[in-house]
């Protein structure tokens, strides 16, 4: 199912079928402020194992992270940060980065890498962090599979190539062609995994 939401105004009735949608167990491709994602709600097992398997990844070697709507979401999925490091998240979010950051009891087990790490997200795009808000909690945040990203910026040919695969795309305009910029903080100091959209001045 394609559903157009707008990207500056999301209409609180689709958001609303949306994040039922991932309630339900369901999986969806969302827009974010850098490439289209593929997305479910973090407590739904299943629902994981059907990502990982559209991706042809295990759940600890995916990559996955979670979209988050604002900072508070922190203190329950990562454990608690040093002033310094919450200050520099707070500098660079909402924005295009994936910050790696120890994990809390919270974080559910099929999602823990062996390092015991997440990815967390807060990206500056209206429709991701709605369905968050209107969820209560985050969603997944996977790339899409395949070599070239490229292919990924229109939401009809991501419709065409995923219907069978995935339960809704969500049309919020064209996506990018560049993923999040990622940073460990895992070692204290802060360490580029990736560079991305996102630019870092540390």
């Amino acid at each position: 199912m394609l559903i157009h939401i707008h990207p500056q105004n999301p209409q609180p009735r689709l958001i609303k079928q949306v994040a039922e949608c991932l309630n339900n167990g369901g999986i969806v491709i969302y827009p974010t402020d850098t490439i289209y994602g593929l997305g479910c709600d973090i407590f739904q097992q299943k629902a994981i194992e059907r990502i990982c398997q559209i991706k042809g990844v295990q759940p600890q070697k995916a990559n996955l992270s979670f979209i988050c709507y604002d900072l508070s979401d922190l203190s329950h999925y990562a454990k608690q940060l040093p002033t310094s490091i919450y200050r520099t998240l707070k500098q660079y979010l909402p924005g295009p980065y994936t910050f790696i950051l120890e994990a809390s009891k919270q974080v559910p087990k099929i999602l823990k890498t062996k390092k015991d790490t997440i990815g967390l997200r807060i990206p500056d795009n209206i429709i991701a962090r709605d369905i968050v808000k209107e969820l209560g909690h985050p969603i997944l945040s996977a790339t899409l599979p395949g070599e070239y990203v490229e292919e990924y910026t229109d939401p009809d040919i991501i419709h065409d190539k995923f219907e069978n695969l995935v339960d809704i795309v969500i049309d919020g305009g064209n996506g990018g062609i560049m993923p999040s910029t990622i940073i460990d903080f895992t070692q204290g100091e802060p360490e580029v995994i990736r560079e991305g959209l996102g630019e870092w001045h540390q």
